[in-house]
């Protein structure tokens, strides 16, 4: 069944779409596709604190789990509307009504940060922030709540402090959206209700918060903070944003934090990123942890009670967090006037 929003039904992708929300895919090497990172001209960027970032986690979390509808949301939702209104040029709640899969209605809050917002050239920046409202993969305690740290904290910590440093550190020729998704996580385990997971982005999607937005590219950041943590390239971000993924990973190898970014396609998985580019067309890559020692391809942690501050690790925000950085701040170079 779907859910009507505001006059917009969400729809299905076709061939993009898959039975779960981070369903994994079987991984495959490729070979002889990417240039190696002693290639890629990176421009001076800003230095990236994962301690930082490491906090913005722990602030999230000391909330309790963020779970749509309940206090804890509410004042998460404050916090973070408060960060972004400090840092950004503009910030706003767009706020819609939606039902889960289990008949569960729901108040969901897409939280939105703006730089340079009447420049023509744009990069998308998203994570999304809510907390699944069970930790169905714990065989102890499958019903209970947890506090939902790498999955839905890491990526709203890391924008959180790269929010920080534009701020800081201006950007002249692009500009920048943060998005904070809400309601990914609140779907069907079973996959038998289609689009029942990415509810938040599916309602930006189709009411983006300026009407007929358009992107260069986004980046979507999910679970990015486990330590030793690996990311693997995303199927689907391979099928619609090819360049964009070799062109962080290189980026990212670059750095020095090759050993995180790892050359390997881990298949497609049904994440916000999905609707982003099947709705209003653009391009988006999937930065995801890949674990290849469980069978979810996700960490051990993923949805149990122990995804907590202990499975946060801050320099593994700080290789994704400075990995953007300098993504960014090259991207507004190529666009300085010549």
């Amino acid at each position: 069944m779907f859910i009507k929003i505001n006059g917009f039904f969400p729809v299905l992708i076709g061939s993009l779409c898959f039975l779960s929300s981070c369903s994994p895919g079987r991984p495959q090497q490729e070979g002889g596709e990417v240039a190696t990172s002693d290639t890629l001209q990176i421009a001076a960027h800003p230095s990236f604190s994962g301690d930082s970032a490491y906090s913005y986690v722990a602030e999230q979390v000391a909330f309790g789990p963020r779970i749509p509808s309940t206090r804890a949301h509410s004042r998460c939702a404050d916090y973070l509307f408060q960060a972004l209104s400090k840092f950004c040029d503009t910030a706003m709640v767009q706020q819609g009504l939606d039902t889960t899969f289990d008949g569960t209605p729901l108040v969901m809050k897409n939280i939105i940060g703006s730089f340079n917002p009447t420049a023509k050239n744009r990069i998308l920046l998203c994570a999304h922030w809510d907390t699944r409202p069970f930790a169905d993969q714990d065989p102890a305690e499958p019903k209970a709540l947890f506090d939902g740290a790498n999955d839905g904290g890491s990526g709203v910590g890391v924008l959180l402090q790269l929010a920080s440093i534009i701020k800081n550190s201006p950007l002249e020729h692009i500009g920048v959206d943060i998005v904070f998704f809400d309601a990914e996580d609140w779907g069907d385990p079973s996959g038998g209700v289609k689009n029942s997971y990415c509810l938040g982005s599916q309602y930006w999607a189709n009411n983006p918060h300026v009407p007929g937005y358009k992107a260069l590219y986004g980046v979507l950041l999910d679970m990015v903070g486990g330590k030793d943590a690996l990311f693997a390239w995303e199927g689907n971000s391979l099928g619609r944003a090819r360049e964009l993924v070799f062109r962080i990973w290189n980026t990212a190898g670059k750095l020095g934090y090759g050993k995180h970014f790892i050359n390997l396609d881990r298949g497609p998985i049904l994440d916000d990123h999905i609707y982003v580019m099947g709705i209003l067309g653009i391009p988006m890559v999937d930065i995801i942890q890949y674990d290849p020692n469980t069978s979810s391809r996700f960490a051990s942690y993923w949805h149990t009670k122990a995804d907590n501050m202990a499975s946060v690790d801050a320099a593994t925000l700080k290789a994704v967090g400075a990995t953007l950085s300098a993504l960014i701040y090259t991207e507004n170079l190529q666009w300085k006037p010549r």
